[in-house]
């Protein structure tokens, strides 16, 4: 059951109350009885990590086998899949699913091809100064590939990359159980993003093989994705290594809803949300005590009908909630503090309360445009950012694939205008030699 908040205060101390995910603290036992399992002797998941690291870094492809046998179980031959087994994926695949993948890359493409990138250069400051943005060479794309696995994910990572004009995409999505096969719906999506090559390898072993290379796995400039607890340890250890689109936590959702929201509807977001897993969080804030209770009953409903009711079980009591306020205006003031990944408003005059929201990874305005479509085939990337980043993060997309060089070619009298302002600063630094280099063309500019 998801529980009703009538007391804003319990609300910040619970379900409103942010909690990170990668401290030992919050590790559930079962996980950290895995590691004991596998490394026999207790360790924290940061410093299990930190080991599969070195030992990829120190032995290439032979430790990114040895751990697959020791976690998954499983022996690998061949660590990349061949093209010619995405395209039979493709071909074979349900039609009609084939057909939803290919309107869903359309949409992505077509999306993020709007989205401006352009270099300057102005004539206007002495000489030519200017931005130019380049693609990164090599991306390393992380798809998730365990009791869900998501080609969509591939879609939204990879197609916006493409449009950026990057050279060479590198998928890694983790060996299907028990045979050590990955999803064909996975290889399909990499047809149709026009991927480079994949490899079944997952967690933070793949990571590790991204981030420093490995006689089959070119080392890439940029690892994007998201995925679990390991996933993310790694992402953040091999960080300055190679660049990061962000450090994923448990998804999330928040929907802002009034007295003329659809319960069954606001229900049904919650639960898509909430069945990921155990760990995410779906919370409604409503002025409307009328819609808490009905969304409630709802919740409770629709859940019985649904395939994933052991996870919601455990989600919903553990992150959900639904929060009763004075008014829309403080609902609004609450989702924009806990900055969600998805923020849905399912209220009269969307647009209108949109403009007080500058926290959310996602703005989902209107009933209609709810957030499924966002995950599918909307248009923008759904690889957004969780654990309140969205204060300072962006859902990736086309600028998280170039990078900027800035140019400078100045003139002679503006270098030498700007040469004397600049050995004064140098001097104020202590920094002679700067100040020398700059008196110099001072001088003789």
């Amino acid at each position: 059951m998801i529980a009703i908040y009538e007391n804003l205060q319990e609300a910040r101390r619970t379900v409103l109350q942010r909690r990170s995910m990668l401290t030992v603290a919050d590790v559930p036992p079962v996980v950290l009885q895995g590691i004991e399992k596998i490394f026999q002797e207790s360790l924290t998941p940061e410093v299990a990590v930190s080991r599969i690291l070195a030992d990829v870094r120190d032995r290439g492809d032979a430790a990114l086998r040895d751990w697959t046998l020791r976690i998954d179980n499983l022996t690998l031959d061949a660590l990349e899949i061949p093209p010619e087994r995405w395209a039979a994926a493709y071909e074979t695949l349900d039609p009609e699913l084939r057909a939803a993948l290919e309107f869903s890359a359309e949409r992505i493409r077509d999306f993020h091809s709007r989205q401006p990138i352009p270099s300057w250069t102005t004539e206007e400051m002495g000489g030519t100064l200017g931005q130019r943005l380049a693609p990164i060479q090599r991306v390393g794309i992380y798809v998730p590939g365990g009791t869900a696995p998501l080609p969509s994910s591939l879609l939204m990572t990879a197609i916006p990359a493409r449009v950026a004009g990057v050279d060479e995409i590198i998928v890694c999505t983790p060996p299907g159980k028990p045979d050590g096969e990955v999803s064909p719906t996975i290889l399909a999506a990499a047809q149709i993003a026009g991927v480079d090559k994949v490899y079944r390898v997952g967690g933070a072993v793949a990571i590790a093989a991204l981030a420093f290379g490995t006689d089959s796995i070119a080392r890439v400039d940029k690892i994007v994705g998201a995925g679990g607890l390991f996933t993310t340890l790694a992402k953040r250890q091999v960080y300055g290594i190679v660049g990061l689109d962000g450090l994923a936590g448990p998804t999330e959702t928040v929907v802002v809803a009034d007295d003329s929201a659809n319960p069954a509807w606001v229900a049904a977001d919650l639960l898509a949300q909430a069945e990921h897993d155990v760990l995410a969080t779906a919370i409604l804030l409503t002025p409307s005590r009328e819609l808490a209770q009905a969304v409630q009953r709802e919740v409770e409903t629709q859940m019985q009908q649904l395939s994933r009711r052991d996870v919601l079980a455990r989600s919903l009591p553990g992150q959900g909630g639904i929060v009763v306020t004075p008014d829309m205006e403080t609902a609004i003031r609450l989702a924009d503090e806990f900055a969600p990944e998805h923020l849905c408003l399912s209220v009269r005059e969307p647009m209108a309360w949109a403009a007080k929201i500058r926290n959310a990874g996602g703005l989902f305005l209107g009933e209609t445009s709810c957030e499924v479509l966002g995950d599918y085939v909307a248009g923008p990337s759904h690889i957004m950012p969780t654990g309140g980043t969205a204060r300072f993060a962006s859902p990736v997309n086309v600028l998280d694939f170039v990078k900027v060089t800035s140019i400078v070619a100045l003139d002679n009298d503006t270098a030498t205008r700007l040469a004397g302002v600049a050995e004064r600063i140098a001097r104020a630094e202590s920094l002679t030699a700067h100040a020398e280099a700059a008196a110099q063309r001072a001088r003789g500019a």
